[in-house]
């Protein structure tokens, strides 16, 4: 990769890339961005985080590094995010979307994760999910239901807590499930990741949409 490519000076455009491959990539996504263009808002003022799924977290995280993004100790356990099979950690640059990525466990931990397959099917250059940041959770989806958006289970997370989140069903792209949009909504300050269903929350991103 060149200089340019990694200069810091580049982080709005290297971000702005991703975004925009994802709407191309989710019909979801699209319907959404559809209209906050059209009052002239546009998806990134309201993206919550960015989530990469890779076979190695510290080399997908050199691309963001070089922009000029930090690690989030704070977050899981000094920095580490632990699930059953996959982990992950957390990239930070204020003004920007935080970075999600993850990966399955080496070894027999990590068989059971879908991280491996996806990553086969489709690499780490492209974005499995960005999540939405919005007000009323509920109210989100009813609309876009109305839109003929399908969800996958029900939202993890109760009312008035900390973190509430939702995927919708997969998009599917040679007969995998491909990308998902995620519907977060925040409460008492909390910019944290780990809300008590989150194994069940991975699961669902798996749900394909009717075809």
């Amino acid at each position: 990769m060149s200089d340019n490519y990694h200069s810091v000076d580049n982080v709005e455009e290297i971000i702005a890339k991703y975004v925009e491959q994802f709407i191309q990539n989710n019909s979801a996504a699209q319907i959404i961005s559809e209209h906050l263009y059209s009052l002239g808002i546009g998806l990134r003022p309201i993206v919550d985080h960015l989530t990469f799924r890779t076979h190695d977290v510290y080399k997908r995280s050199e691309e963001f590094i070089a922009l000029g993004f930090e690690w989030d100790n704070e977050v899981g356990e000094k920095g580490l995010i632990s699930f059953d099979d996959w982990w992950a950690r957390v990239l930070r640059k204020p003004g920007f979307p935080a970075l999600f990525i993850d990966q399955a466990y080496d070894g027999e931990r990590g068989k059971p994760s879908v991280i491996p397959g996806w990553v086969d099917a489709f690499s780490d250059n492209v974005i499995h999910h960005i999540a939405v940041l919005v007000d009323d959770i509920d109210g989100s989806i009813e609309h876009l239901k109305k839109k003929g958006v399908e969800f996958a289970g029900d939202i993890v997370g109760e009312p008035r807590s900390n973190l509430r989140q939702i995927f919708t069903k997969a998009d599917v792209k040679d007969g995998k499930a491909f990308t998902v949009l995620e519907l977060t909504e925040r409460h008492h300050g909390y910019s944290g990741f780990l809300p008590p269903q989150a194994e069940g929350l991975m699961k669902a991103s798996t749900q394909t949409k009717k075809k």
